[in-house]
C-alpha cells in the first residue's frame, strides 16, 4: 500500500478533508455572491480571509494533533525505559505543540489585516 492511501485510509484524515472540502463548497459560492452583489472588493476580501484563517488554524491544529500523537507515544515509551529523560522529553512534545500556535498566529494576522 502507498503512503498516501495509507494515510487516506486513517479516519481523522479523511474527516479534516471531508472538513476542509465541505468549507470550501460552502464558502466559495458565498463569497462569490457577495462580491456580484455590490462592494465587491470588500466582500470578497472578508470570504477569502475567512477561509484562510480557518484554513490555517484547522491544517495547523491536525498538524499538531498527528505530531504531538508521535511525539507523545515514543516520549512514554522512552519515559518508560529512562524516567530522568523527563525534561528533555517534554520540550520536543511543546515543540510538537507550538505548531498550532503558529498557525493560530498566522489566522490573527490574517483577520486583522481585514479590520
Amino acid at each position: 500500500m502507498n503512503p498516501l492511501a495509507k494515510l487516506a485510509s486513517q479516519p481523522i484524515v479523511l474527516a479534516a478533508l471531508i472538513v476542509t472540502l465541505a468549507g470550501l463548497v460552502i464558502a466559495a459560492p458565498l463569497s462569490y455572491a457577495a462580491s456580484e452583489a455590490g462592494g465587491a472588493a470588500v466582500a470578497e476580501g472578508w470570504g477569502w480571509a475567512m477561509m484562510a484563517a480557518a484554513v490555517a488554524t484547522g491544517l495547523s491544529s491536525l498538524g499538531a494533533g498527528w505530531a504531538v500523537a508521535r511525539v507523545g507515544t515514543a516520549a512514554v515509551g522512552a519515559l518508560a525505559e529512562k524516567p530522568e529523560l523527563l525534561g528533555r522529553l517534554l520540550i520536543f512534545v511543546g515543540l510538537a505543540e507550538g505548531i498550532a500556535i503558529y498557525g493560530l498566529i498566522v489566522s490573527v494576522l490574517v483577520l486583522n489585516r481585514l479590520a
